[in-house]
């Protein structure tokens, strides 16, 4: 079992800002969609995610998006991942997805923002959508860092995502303007990723992170 036991700084990522590798479009999508990254994980195993979120516009939302993600495996269809969100005693399917692909960690923390988003600052949630989709594609930089995990240094990248810098409309999003999204990954993390991050100003912010690997269902 894996266990996050120091959070300093960035959820415990110690960036190291000199030593960063500049990305194209198509090499910030390749990182953050990274594939293959669930083939070696046993498929009698869960991942299980970490969220907690902070939203002063809409405050009901967090007693309702705080909680655990389960990432599993279809018993029948090992090929398939399920996710699950758990509060308690209450779990509640999320989809399922190819593992083959990737984790699906990455679809999950993007699509919860742009419904936070939505739901909190009103405003279109394609057009919310769209402009996170292009961050998702715009050259950027994989910073490297480091983290403890388990009592262990690890090696870290992350990349830092600003969906609507220099969008006309970012007076109009009640402090979603200013949204950036930070994802931090890991070859030495089961699943790849370890920690997503969304802030906005002082009005929102949600954190999902990897927690630990247990046995699956």
């Amino acid at each position: 079992m894996i266990r996050i036991l120091a959070l300093v700084a960035a959820m415990g990522v110690f960036p190291m800002s000199a030593d960063a590798t500049s990305l194209d479009g198509q090499g910030t999508y390749d990182l953050l969609f990274r594939t293959g990254t669930l083939d070696e994980i046993d498929r009698g195993t869960a991942l299980v995610y970490e969220r907690e979120t902070s939203n002063t516009l809409l405050p009901a939302a967090e007693a309702r998006d705080n909680g655990e993600i389960a990432l599993a495996f279809d018993k029948a269809q090992e090929e398939l991942a399920v996710l699950e969100f758990r509060q308690g005693d209450k779990h509640r399917g999320l989809g399922r997805f190819p593992a083959s692909v990737g984790n699906p960690m990455i679809m999950y923390f993007y699509e919860t923002v742009i419904r936070d988003m939505a739901e909190a600052a009103g405003g279109s949630p394609f057009y919310i959508r769209n402009r996170v989709k292009e961050a998702l594609v715009t050259p950027s930089e994989a910073v490297e860092g480091e983290a403890m995990v388990d009592g262990h240094k690890i090696a870290t990248q992350t990349i830092v995502l600003r969906p609507f810098e220099g969008d006309p409309n970012r007076d109009r999003m009640q402090g979603f303007g200013d949204l950036e999204m930070r994802v931090v990954m890991s070859d030495d993390v089961p699943g790849w990723y370890l920690a997503f991050t969304a802030e906005a100003a002082d009005v929102y912010s949600t954190n999902l992170q990897f927690s630990r690997q247990e046995p699956g269902q």
